[in-house]
């Protein structure tokens, strides 16, 4: 039986399904496997999930060119990339702290999570495993990627720490990449996060480690209620409840929202709870829980990739909550 955490058995047992969450988390393990090896190596990005030294919890992304992520032994997954200086990562990476990662390939739907901690973080980001496993390709809108040049900040960079006052010496995608900074949405965001069918979500747990995951819905599953709050749905997933059952132990979380016809990016930290109040769920179609998030941080970066992805097809599990929507 995996080592679940009490955040996660709890929420487990709220929905009823601890059996199918003990056996799919034996396929939990804290080596990485040959196939998802060379998936990994395949990859042009990575979110990352990590804590700032506040106790906010962040969703970042990091790119390059395939083999940017490189796996030198089944235990330790090097990254060669920085993020852009004014992303929180710059200072939440260090030596010992925990680290959540997820890879994605919208083209093809699969997706891999690699949870552990940070072993260097100089030339470039060495993280030992703890935990690896594969997801379904549940909610995942399939994207093709445009963009074949080159990522210029997937180069290895000294002293990568200091990228947030040593800007000067990173190359970016974008020459004119700006950074704002604020406590709340603007109405251009909020309307951003309403057209969105895709997020990341960070969180952590003190024994468990950090968790980056993926959310995926039709446009208009996350609903703003004001400049600093917002709701989105959780449907069925994998049944261990990694996110939720860190949320319900420990509230802080990260949310990362891509524009990807822009590669502009928009990171909210915050705090999220678990809702299950049956008439709340219900006014969203397909939920079997709500997750409720107030904003504390929001980071909107221009031009944080040079990435581009162009939309193919939504994924076949999404609801039917918009007539408009076709599947």
């Amino acid at each position: 039986m995996p080592d679940y955490h009490p955040g996660e058995l709890e929420v487990q047992t709220r929905a009823g399904v601890q059996t199918g969450a003990a056996r799919i988390g034996k396929s939990i393990r804290s080596t990485i496997p040959l196939a998802a090896q060379a998936f990994l190596q395949d990859q042009r990005m990575i979110i990352v999930s990590t804590v700032d030294w506040e106790g906010r919890a962040w969703a970042s992304m990091l790119t390059g060119e395939p083999g940017f992520l490189k796996t030198p032994d089944e235990e330790t997954v090097e990254i060669n990339a920085a993020p852009h200086p004014s992303d929180p990562l710059c200072e939440n990476l260090h030596v010992g702290g925990a680290i959540g990662m997820i890879a994605i390939d919208f083209e093809t739907r699969r997706r891999m999570r690699v949870n552990g901690h940070v072993k260097s973080e100089r030339r470039n980001i060495v993280v030992h495993t703890d935990q690896v496993y594969a997801n379904c390709p549940k909610y995942i809108q399939a994207r093709v990627l445009q963009t074949e040049g080159t990522d210029e900040r997937s180069s290895s960079i000294p002293h990568l720490r200091q990228c947030t006052t040593q800007a000067e010496n990173l190359v970016h995608a974008s020459s004119s990449a700006q950074a704002i900074r604020q406590e709340e949405l603007t109405p251009e965001q909020g309307a951003w996060i309403e057209r969105a069918d895709t997020f990341f979500i960070a969180s952590c747990h003190r024994d468990g480690g950090c968790d980056a995951s993926h959310r995926g819905g039709p446009p208009g599953f996350v609903r703003i209620e004001s400049a600093t709050r917002l709701v989105f749905p959780d449907y069925s997933g994998n049944r261990m409840f990694q996110t939720l059952g860190n949320i319900s132990v420990e509230p802080h979380a990260g949310l990362l929202f891509l524009d990807f016809e822009s590669g502009d990016t928009l990171q909210l930290s915050g705090k999220a709870q678990v809702i299950w109040e049956r008439e709340r769920v219900a006014a969203f179609a397909g939920a079997e829980r709500l997750i409720e998030f107030v904003i504390d941080r929001v980071v909107e970066i221009k031009g944080a990739s040079s990435l581009r992805w162009q939309f193919v097809q939504y994924s076949p599990f999404l609801p039917d909550t918009m007539g408009s929507v076709s599947l």
